[in-house]
């Protein structure tokens, strides 16, 4: 399949490069004409209402007031299930996730092992793949440029103190990850052929459906579906494809053009390998990747922070003072806080119910299990990679002299750089840049292959979202399936060599669209998530007593 591929794609080349030079200077057509639109799309999903003399995003205060309220009434999961959360990772619950734990702990007399082994290859549970595999799957989907750029957005608008609520954001979060994980494990369908089919299409037909809501329940997961489909066409791959493709060329330094049309062909090759294998291939990559870029970025993080440690109570002092009591030019405690919460949310896409798709996936029978697991992501995307980043940048801007900062924040009202005395200005992903390369000369390279990292596994986590999602709307066949990687494939190279920056506006806006119909179904449903939860703990309960009375863990031999 590879050779085939990369032999079609030589093949072509000559072809698509005679196109892009036959349709130079439309891209910058259809991006004026387009613009109207996409700026009414984005004005409309981002609709403000006036608190505290600030313009707050609706969809902003959905997240957070949806995540508050799954915070309190799941009793603060992010705190109380976090320690289960590592151990269903670990695979310490997979023999009663695979078979049930009243077959193998609930007898009278306990299977013998051979009997258990013997098992596993008819009655294993439904899935496709580890808990692991959907956490990093879904983590490779949020982990990226907002943890790089948008936290250098969020500290130059809202100084320290936005760091700390992106902190108290990430971990209500983490409740409603649990919750729309569950959901999509509960009532995902299952094939013939055992693939899996999961996530909000499913949750809110079928869930809302079990409540005497079938119409509201199919509108809600049609309009799920199509977001999710344009969502994953822009703003999870040709916006991901157009930062890798400058941030390659800027650091080999090249133009963009046809160069980027290239760079595009030759993403799209290496997108087109990995999810033309689907949730399985994806999962091998993305288990592979995530952790491998993650730990470069969080070692460099902390190889900054032990250079400055003499500054980290100073740091924290700058985060928990500027949180409450914000400097001048800030906008107030409010302005903070929003700015805070606006980029953590945006960052760990808690909510959006996309990561359910992914996590639908997982092998187990009790739909809990992976709802522990999910919580996860919002804090090693949020809790710990963002603030890791947001202490390089504080770092940076520390001058140890007199413990003042070098570049002001929040110079301008609704800015986001950061201005020096002499007008110098930098922000967004350049300054993250430079805050790295200050104590890590020419890490800025080793930072452009993280972004393309992060880019890459973006792209594939965000192509099997939207793949589920044009399958509820148009079928499962093959040549549905097919003809959905190929338009991927095609808005890969498009976001390479294009400039469409209202298409790509109108696309980001789709991922936080999501919300609506998303966090709407999570309301209703979340009692189906309290049984669920309260069936894995007893079944945990269960192994637990039995291992008390001298029963052997099942699972070291699973």
């Amino acid at each position: 399949m590879k050779k085939y591929l990369l032999a079609t794609s030589v093949l072509l080349l000559p072809l698509l490069n005679f196109a892009q030079e036959a349709t130079k200077g439309i891209d910058e057509k259809v991006n004026d004409a387009f613009m109207p639109f996409a700026v009414w799309w984005e004005g409309l999903i981002l609709t403000s209402v006036p608190i505290a003399g600030l313009s707050v995003p609706l969809v902003v205060i959905l997240l957070v007031a949806g995540a508050t309220f799954f915070t309190v009434y799941f009793k603060f999961p992010s705190i109380t299930r976090f320690p289960t959360a590592i151990s269903t990772v670990r695979g310490k619950y997979v023999d009663i996730e695979k078979h049930g734990v009243a077959k193998l702990y609930d007898n009278e007399e306990p299977l013998d092992v051979d009997d258990i082994q013997r098992t596993i290859r008819d009655e294993s549970a439904a899935g496709e793949v580890s808990h692991f595999q959907a956490l990093a799957t879904a983590v490779s989907g949020t982990v990226g440029l907002g943890n790089i750029a948008g936290v250098a957005v969020a500290i130059a608008m809202g100084g320290p103190g936005a760091t700390f609520w992106m902190i108290i954001c990430g971990l209500l979060g983490m409740a409603t990850k649990f919750v729309e994980c569950t959901l999509g494990v509960k009532y995902r369908d299952v094939g013939d052929d055992g693939t899996i089919y999961g996530g909000p299409m499913y949750y809110l037909s079928k869930g809302l459906k079990s409540r005497g809501m079938t119409g509201l329940g199919k509108v809600l997961a049609g309009v799920f579906a199509v977001l999710c489909v344009g969502a994953s066409f822009g703003g999870g791959n040709a916006f991901q494809s157009n930062q890798a493709t400058v941030q390659i060329s800027s650091l080999i330094g090249l133009e963009g053009g046809s160069n980027g049309f290239i760079i595009g062909i030759i993403l799209a090759v290496l997108v087109g390998i990995v999810i033309i294998g689907g949730i399985k291939r994806i999962a091998k990559i993305t288990e592979k990747i995530v952790p491998f870029m993650a730990g470069i970025y969080v070692l460099a993080s902390l190889i900054i922070i032990f250079a400055n440690i003499s500054y980290i109570d100073d740091a924290f002092g700058l985060i928990f003072k500027g949180a409450f009591s914000p400097m001048a030019g800030l906008g107030g405690f409010m302005g903070v806080l929003i700015v805070g919460f606006q980029r953590a949310a945006f960052s760990n896409e808690a909510g959006a119910g996309s990561a359910a798709i992914a996590h639908s996936a997982v092998k187990t029978k009790y739909p809990a299990s992976e709802g522990v697991v999910a919580l996860l992501e919002p804090f090693i995307d949020t809790v710990v990679i963002c603030t890791m980043t947001a202490l390089v940048i504080i770092f940076f801007n520390i001058d140890g002299a007199n413990m003042q900062s070098v570049f002001e924040y929040g110079a301008v009202e609704g800015s986001n750089v950061l201005i020096s005395a002499t007008g110098e200005q930098i922000g967004g992903v350049d300054l993250t840049s430079e805050a790295f390369d200050s104590v890590i000369p020419g890490f800025s390279y080793v930072l452009t292959i993280a972004i393309v990292l992060f880019a890459f596994s973006t792209m594939i986590s965000w192509s099997y979202y939207g793949l589920q999602s044009w399958k509820y709307l148009f079928g499962r066949g093959q040549v549905a399936d097919l003809l959905y990687k190929i338009l991927f494939l095609v808005f890969v190279i498009i976001g390479a060599a294009a400039t469409l920056d209202a298409v790509i506006k109108f696309s980001d806006a789709m991922i936080l669209a999501l919300v609506f119909p998303n966090m709407l179904g999570l309301l209703l449903l979340f009692p189906r998530v309290r049984d669920e939860m309260k069936r894995y703990l007893d079944a945990i309960s269960k192994k637990q007593e039995a291992l008390e009375e001298g029963h052997e863990d099942l699972s070291k031999h699973l």
